[in-house]
């Protein structure tokens, strides 16, 4: 079945017709899919359907999520929602490890620096951007009519509202996105961190998973919980077998249309090198965690980051390694480019754009490790300080001539993201950065203009020691009145943290100006012009890539076949117990004492976690799964070993790539017979 499905697929692609096996694509809200889902499974929602859908769905903490309730209710991933529980966690009261749940309003804990953010409506403004920008001698100066015209376009905002023009198809389009933004943000339920995350990194991107990888939060306006009329009903018998469902949320990235030459200098050099970054992030923070319970609790969320993004990078890289994958994407440009060559005038006008792009990309090796080690991020206390010495050069320039994330209509989020009373752990930030800055001498060499900068002749160990002992950027109110004062203030301070920021940030800006105008700025002004050689060629048959904007998958909850067995569609609370008895609950396959004790209560035939097809990466964690009737049914969370590839293309079902997602059946099991949160699941299932 395997190979006759493959070379159905392979015929289709030879012949430049759809393949109607695939459920493919990360979909854009003014672009749906409707033909394929009433072709495929009959299925034609109404515009209410679809409106409901979006607004329904907010993004939060740069992932997914979906209201559950008409009171702000929010559903997401206990790993997207963990920083959050961090920020409210100490060394007495660590949440993370013990869970929480509020049994009344009063007892919802508010969250510093917690948003939530709706995609309320939006609007294309494609021609009104590329107009501007025609007049532009340059791929320089047409950025920059580029870039003023989209601060105009985002300046004339609604009141209440956030307005933002995105780019997709690599400039082939531009919308502008308004949304309505939560800033009051409240935990109400989180199970233990072993929960949510049974198995660790043995289990991640695995399938069969036991994992209730789920918390609740709720939305706050004028301190009482939001009204949100547009949210999903929750279904108490979750996914079934061979249902139709779709995804709402969130993608992160995915480089589907990048060029050849794109993708070979990821599979070259970019993909490595940002291995050797997030390994050298990883170790610091590992060997911090050895001096004690309280660095492990402190080091835990980064370390399990780092190596969920090391192990994901591993499987992208493997696929961009295989040559057969990789000759797919060679044959996918030389089609569309033989195409075009039949259509002269087009061919003329588009055709430079591949090799404008190549050019550009032969001069990244040289300085790649420079892009990828000038900085001061291993450490948030440090970006903090930059951010408040990049915020006044920036800002003493007109509007449309600053970097985006400082225009005016940004402001307002920058500033409450940097007055963060979050808490900051010096130790572990002083470690990080000093682990940081020893390894970027080794890869740069101490006569590097960045390591010259940052510490001269010194040791980083003593650089940074001073800059964490003696800074009193760790008060909120400190950084406050930096930024609310003169910029003469910060060119005069004496704050080690910030004669650190101000000693690299012309290096940084010169990096940053280099990186625009040799790669970024070419690749603007060139995958337009590729994407509106793709649209000439293919019409709009194909979604943009994903760049954290809302988007639609969609596909059926199924098993599938690995190697000689069969991997069924879901796991059980059954499972869960036998899995932790079968390892002797060593760790990381321990069961919480909650769930140990509740083994008599719980029906254990309950499902507990599925798969499904849909088209699903990194940033869809908390991603409402629904049905047909707008019901949740499922939350995304993870995605098995055969998908990591999917970043660059498609895996085919039949390869047996699939979603992970939490069952709605079994969060309700947990909440009633685990945690008992009735009150919760009444909440819920509306009783």
């Amino acid at each position: 079945m395997k190979r006759i499905a493959a070379a159905l697929l392979l015929f289709c692609f030879l012949l430049n017709v759809p393949a109607f096996l695939a459920d493919d694509g990360m979909w854009t809200f003014d672009n749906l899919p409707l033909k394929q889902w009433k072709e495929r499974y009959g299925f034609e929602p109404s515009q209410a359907w679809i409106d409901k859908v979006r607004l329904a769905s907010p993004k939060v903490n740069n992932a997914s999520a979906g209201f559950v309730s008409p009171n702000g209710l929010i559903a997401t991933n206990h790993h997207v929602a963990s920083g959050y529980i961090e920020r409210l966690s100490s060394k007495e009261r660590d949440l993370l490890k013990t869970g929480f749940y509020a049994k009344t309003r009063a007892e919802e804990l508010k969250i510093p620096d917690a948003s939530a953010s709706v995609l309320f409506s939006y609007d294309n403004v494609t021609d009104r951007v590329l107009n501007a920008a025609k007049s532009g001698a340059n791929d320089a100066e047409m950025a920059a009519k580029r870039s003023t015209e989209i601060a105009a376009i985002e300046k004339d905002c609604p009141a209440g509202l956030r307005c933002e023009v995105i780019s997709f198809y690599s400039g082939g389009e531009y919308w502008l996105y308004r949304f309505k933004r939560y800033t009051d943000i409240r935990l109400v339920m989180a199970p233990e961190e072993q929960a949510a995350f049974f198995g660790g990194d043995y289990d991640n991107f695995t399938f069969p998973r036991h994992d209730l990888d789920f918390t609740f939060l709720r939305a706050y306006e004028n301190d009482e919980p939001a009204e949100t009329p547009n949210y999903f009903k929750w279904s108490e018998t979750g996914a079934a077998e061979g249902e139709f469902i779709v995804v709402s949320g969130y993608p992160g990235s995915t480089a589907r249309l990048l060029t050849v030459a794109q993708l070979a200098y990821q599979r070259d050099i970019g993909n490595p090198l940002q291995e050797k970054v997030w390994t050298t992030r990883r170790k610091a923070l590992e060997n911090y965690a050895k001096l004690g319970a309280e660095q492990q609790r402190q080091a835990n969320p980064g370390m399990r980051s780092f190596a969920n993004s090391l192990k994901r990078l591993a499987g992208q890289q493997e696929g961009l390694l295989n040559p057969r994958n990789f000759a797919k994407k060679e044959a996918e440009e030389k089609d569309l480019r033989s195409k075009l060559a039949q259509k002269p005038e087009l061919d003329r006008q588009y055709a430079p754009a591949w090799e404008n792009i190549a050019s550009a990309y032969k001069q990244m090796p040289p300085m790649a490790n420079r892009l990828a080690f000038s900085n001061i991020g291993a450490s948030r206390l440090a970006i903090i300080a930059q951010q408040i010495v990049t915020y006044h050069v920036e800002t003493a320039k007109p509007n449309d001539k600053r970097y985006p994330e400082f225009r005016d209509t940004r402001l307002e989020a920058f500033k409450s993201s940097l007055l963060s009373p979050a808490p900051i752990y010096t130790e572990m930030e002083e470690a990080a950065l000093t682990d940081w800055l020893t390894e970027g001498r080794k890869v740069l060499g101490p006569s590097d203009p960045f390591i010259k900068a940052a510490i001269g002749d010194a040791e980083p160990t003593e650089v940074v020691r001073r800059a964490f002992r003696e800074t009193k950027l760790t008060d909120p109110a400190a950084r406050k009145a930096l930024i609310d004062g003169p910029a003469s203030a910060v060119a005069s301070s004496t704050d080690p943290m910030i004669t650190l920021a101000r000693r690299v940030e012309p290096i940084i800006r010169e990096l940053r100006e280099w990186n625009e105008k040799t790669i970024l700025n070419v690749e603007a002004a060139n995958g337009t012009k590729i994407a509106q050689a793709r649209f000439a060629v293919y019409g709009k048959t194909m979604p943009p890539d994903a760049n954290s904007q809302l988007r639609i998958e969609y596909g059926i909850v199924k098993g599938y076949d690995e190697d000689t067995t069969l991997v069924p569609y879901k796991t059980t609370f059954f499972g869960l117990y036998d899995r932790a008895f079968s390892f002797g609950e060593k760790d990381p396959f321990h069961l919480p004492q909650s769930i140990k004790d509740a083994r008599t209560r719980v029906d254990l035939s309950t499902p507990l976690n599925f798969v499904y097809t849909a088209d699903t990466i990194g940033g869809n964690s908390g991603s409402p799964v629904i049905n047909r009737n707008g019901e949740i049914v499922g939350l995304n969370f993870d995605s098995n070993l055969q998908k990591l590839s999917n970043r660059y293309w498609y895996i085919e079902e039949e390869e047996g790539s699939r979603a992970v997602g939490v069952h709605t059946a079994g969060i309700l099991e947990a909440l009633r017979k685990i945690y008992n949160a009735e009150g919760l699941a009444k909440e819920l299932t509306g009783k």
